[in-house]
């Protein structure tokens, strides 16, 4: 059983705020960040460090408000996740551009540090999260379930954990194109010119980072080298069958992107929202570019509502939040833990794209070569 955003599209309550993403507006809150006890939320790595759960509830209603930042509403039922913890804790979520990216969300942190409107949690691609922890941007912290989640999703300091995740697949628009794609391979030909898009630029968005490494293992390509896949979508561009514009549930819907290689909980959640719609979306994990990967969640080690952001951690990783990613179609890092306890959602994972094999997942090196190969030949790619 498999246990591996950016987003720029890609899921209902979402707060907008005034300040744009990359402008520090504000001074810190003047909401105290220490328990009943004088437990201070902002040094606490555990619940236990506030003497229980329901003394770090009591902390986080007394902050009131919880910042998030590039959360879709329609992304892996981000949606119903946000409105579920405002219901059961009556905390305000307010959740910044959702259309960002995790690039977006390291910068905010940067610029924002002591600021009001900093972000108090983080939702990124690993890539980032790995280079976020190395620039001790995040605070540690381990949920109450910690032990059962798997020792390579998360790290040993609790400076960022895997949450859910899903495979890179291909998703199409039947109603438009007449035979979909099955493969990377099947991308190449010339009835899908002007089409294929990706979810994102791949040097900023998580998801379209994945479906550069898809391309690259269908391309010869390994863990250690991303350039047959930066290769391949080279050669879609000079074939003129890659399509410029970010892929969004709004560009699907209008149909400017076709043809989105994105996550395969994105796309099927794409099926479900668009049926009846004029949208025929049909969705295929390629054979010959299986690739995997989690989203990590991490504290923002400056966050302005520290004991609400800790909460946020521990209802993401209870039982009842990652069933909630199931819902969304999304793998839930602590999928195999809660199927043996028996609160697993048997009818949600039922739902589940069905993918042979066991999936593997790059490591931290490889991880941070290829986001450098990105950044040095993707613009050269897209120039030829």
């Amino acid at each position: 059983m498999f246990v591996s955003r950016t987003r720029f599209a890609t899921l209902t309550t979402t707060v907008a705020v005034a300040c744009a993403v990359l402008t520090a507006c504000g001074s810190a809150p003047d909401t105290s960040s220490s328990s009943a006890d004088g437990t201070d939320a902002r040094t606490a790595t555990s619940v236990a460090d506030f003497g229980g759960m329901d003394k770090l509830v009591e902390a986080a209603k007394k902050e009131g408000t919880l910042h998030t930042i590039t959360l879709p509403p329609d992304w892996a039922n981000y949606g119903e996740i946000m409105t579920t913890f405002e219901t059961k804790y009556g905390i305000k979520i307010e959740n910044e551009n959702p259309d960002g990216s995790s690039s977006d969300e390291i910068n905010a942190v940067k610029t924002r540090k002591g600021q009001d409107r900093a972000p108090d949690v983080l939702d990124l691609g690993q890539s980032f999260a790995n280079s976020g922890a190395q620039e001790g941007l995040f605070a540690p912290y381990k949920v109450a379930t910690w032990d059962s989640i798997p020792a390579g999703q998360k790290d040993p300091e609790g400076k960022w954990v895997n949450d859910y995740g899903g495979y890179v697949s291909i998703g199409c628009d039947a109603a438009k194109i007449a035979v979909c794609p099955q493969t990377f391979a099947d991308l190449l030909k010339p009835e899908y010119k002007g089409k294929v898009a990706l979810n994102g630029n791949p040097t900023k968005s998580g998801s379209a980072y994945a479906g550069v490494f898809a391309a690259a293992l269908a391309n010869g390509g390994s863990f250690d080298d991303i350039a047959p896949g930066i290769e391949f979508f080279g050669k879609l561009k000079a074939a003129g069958n890659f399509n410029p514009v970010e892929s969004t549930p709004a560009t699907i819907e209008k149909g400017e992107t076709p043809i989105s290689i994105d996550w395969d909980y994105l796309n099927v959640g794409y099926a479900d929202k668009y049926a009846g719609k004029g949208v025929d979306w049909k969705v295929a994990v390629p054979t010959d570019g299986i690739f995997a990967q989690f989203y990590s969640q991490a504290i923002n080690k400056d966050a302005p509502h520290p004991a609400a952001a800790r909460l946020w951690q521990e209802f993401l990783f209870s039982a009842e939040g990652q069933n909630l990613w199931l819902k969304g179609y999304a793998r839930p890092v602590t999928l195999t833990a809660i199927a043996e306890s028996g609160s697993v959602d048997g009818a949600a994972v039922a739902k589940l794209p069905k993918v042979d094999g066991t999936p593997t997942f790059p490591d931290e090196a490889q991880a941070a070569k290829a986001k450098e190969a990105l950044a040095n030949g993707w613009a050269t790619a897209m120039a030829g």
